[in-house]
């Protein structure tokens, strides 16, 4: 089911939502032109996943957009599934929906819903948009739905790091799409994956000509996505996980300049991704980094 071409590299814009709908659509556009085939984008509790993404698709003609991920706690299986046959209809093989649980904190004390076991509330989840009524009938990606139908079967990834999210990605999904993991991740993502399925892995990239700089924010960064990795890195041979040592910071965030980057994201394609998306981070996330967009695409492009 390999109905869109992301390309080997793509682009993770995780600070989309501190820009406004004008500067969204600049940015996007110049994502485009630089030649990079896919664009994903975060859900927290910035613009809402699904009407961010027909924002992106509008403003761009030939870009995957993808959520990374949209979260299963934000909007019921059966308007998720609405939404993905909606956009796959109006942007046929532009639009990938990437799904999540989220975070226990953003679950219950924001969005103020239980949160349920991972897996399990993600196979039921997945299981209800299988079996999703759409209508009126339309001509969606993969053909007509009458209404009171079940909406034929789209392309969609998991957001996955654990072996068992990991293993129902392969099963109920076309694929998995871990974020900020090394590339040791990636290599035992594709073991249990197997051979066919699509794994899209994002890397944190800090470009900066300041090391001291880059140094700051890649540990800064390393640090916010530790919490709910630690038992996996553990489990992937960074013993002293919860020391942040400097190994344990550079195999989660790639720093140097952009041939340094392109030696990761090859790592990552040779450990078994079939794409790499690179989240830019800066010390001012308030503005898009294009001229560090502009560096990886003449880099890796």
């Amino acid at each position: 089911m390999s109905a869109f071409d992301l390309g080997r590299v793509g682009i993770w814009a995780g600070e989309m939502d501190r820009y406004p709908a004008p500067v969204v659509r600049r940015a996007v556009a110049a994502i485009e032109d630089l030649g990079f085939r896919a664009l994903w984008f975060p859900e927290t509790t910035g613009r809402e996943a699904m009407a961010q993404a027909a924002l992106l698709l509008s403003a761009t003609r030939q870009t995957v957009i993808a959520t990374g991920t949209a979260s299963i706690y934000a909007r019921d299986a059966i308007t998720a599934a609405a939404a993905q046959s909606t956009l796959a209809e109006a942007f046929p093989g532009r639009f990938l929906l990437g799904l999540g649980v989220s975070h226990p904190a953003l679950v219950t004390d924001v969005r103020g819903h239980r949160f349920g076991p991972p897996v399990a509330t993600m196979r039921a989840y997945l299981n209800a948009m299988d079996t999703a009524p759409f209508g009126p009938e339309v001509l969606n990606a993969m053909g007509a739905a009458p209404f009171g139908t079940a909406i034929p079967t789209v392309p969609r990834v998991l957001a996955a790091l654990g072996p068992k999210m990991l293993q129902l990605a392969a099963e109920h999904a076309w694929g998995a799409h871990p974020l900020g993991m090394p590339i040791e991740h990636t290599r035992h993502a594709r073991s249990l994956l197997g051979p066919q399925a699509m794994l899209a892995v994002t890397q944190l990239v800090v470009l900066d000509p300041s090391r001291r700089v880059a140094a700051d924010l890649a540990r800064a960064h390393a640090a916010a996505a530790l919490p709910n990795r630690l038992t996996l890195l553990r489990d992937l041979g960074f013993d002293d996980a919860d020391s942040l040592d400097d190994r344990l910071v550079d195999a989660l965030v790639a720093t140097g300049g952009p041939e340094d980057i392109a030696r990761r994201v090859e790592e990552h394609l040779d450990a078994g991704a079939d794409h790499v998306s690179l989240h830019v981070l800066t010390a001012t996330p308030d503005e898009p980094p294009l001229r560090r967009w502009e560096q990886l695409a003449a880099q890796l492009l």
